[in-house]
């Protein structure tokens, strides 16, 4: 099929036309001057039909280059696009607060409307749930995301570190670094005030359960005591009867 049928269509219409309009005419100046005039004009219209066709060619090259373009950048550009856009807004919006001698973080709070605040408020604690324990590895995995959340970089004692020990600060798998490192003082202290932190809040969370004197004893030791809990808890109500007739000492 032609790539521009429409195109060919009005040429071919203003072919013919141009014929028939040549046979009706007659010889003279003025049908001549006419017949030139009408020629002129379809011609003009000739000119803007093959513009027409010229801007369409360039705008559809336009397209495809910024499609290629679009297709080769990561799949979540524009979310960092607009990640850094905000970036640079708060960093002149800080700029403007600081000359004017205003606390930014005031005046941010300042424009947020309750419902936004109460919003984030809501994603902010299901950020990081407390699911209830499942498993050690899974209990072991987010008291570890909580620690490492809390700490605070000393870059100035990393500077001077830097500057000591130079590229062998960087270790390899050929680095022999044993016995090479003595921490600081400061060091001791804050891990020793942390871990003091985390018994105290240890303490407070853990609680005894209530020991039941008349109870039946089925354990040989704590650990047995807790698993024949988990195990009445799920299958008691079926081996209820078993329990009791070997009890009775009538179970076949």
């Amino acid at each position: 099929p032609a790539p521009f049928p429409g195109l060919l269509a009005e040429c071919g219409s203003l072919q013919s036309s141009e014929e028939e309009e040549e046979e009706e005419a007659g010889p003279g100046p003025a049908a001549a001057a006419a017949a030139e005039q009408r020629r002129e004009e379809r011609l003009r219209r000739f000119r803007e039909l093959h513009m027409k066709r010229y801007e369409a060619c360039k705008l559809n090259s336009q397209e495809v280059v910024e499609e290629d373009k679009r297709l080769k950048l990561p799949p979540n550009w524009e979310a960092k696009k607009a990640r850094l856009e905000w970036e640079l807004q708060v960093q002149e919006k800080k700029k403007e607060c600081a000359a004017r001698g205003e606390d930014y973080e005031r005046v941010k709070l300042l424009e947020i409307s309750a419902e936004d605040a109460e919003r984030w408020e809501r994603k902010k604690k299901r950020k990081n749930p407390d699911l209830g324990f499942s498993d050690y590895a899974a209990a072991q995995l987010r008291q570890y995301q909580r620690l490492t959340r809390q700490i605070k970089p000393d870059l100035e004692q990393y500077e001077k570190l830097k500057e000591q020990y130079g590229e062998a600060l960087y270790p390899t798998s050929d680095s022999l670094l044993h016995g090479s490192h003595v921490p600081s003082k400061e060091g001791v202290d804050r891990m020793v005030a942390d871990l003091e932190k985390q018994i105290e809040k240890r303490e407070k969370y853990s609680r005894r359960r209530p020991y039941n004197d008349d109870a039946d004893i089925d354990y040989i030791n704590e650990r047995n005591a807790k698993f024949n809990q988990k195990a009445e808890r799920f299958y008691g109500k079926y081996t209820a009867e078993i329990k009791q007739n070997l009890e009775r000492g009538t179970a076949v």
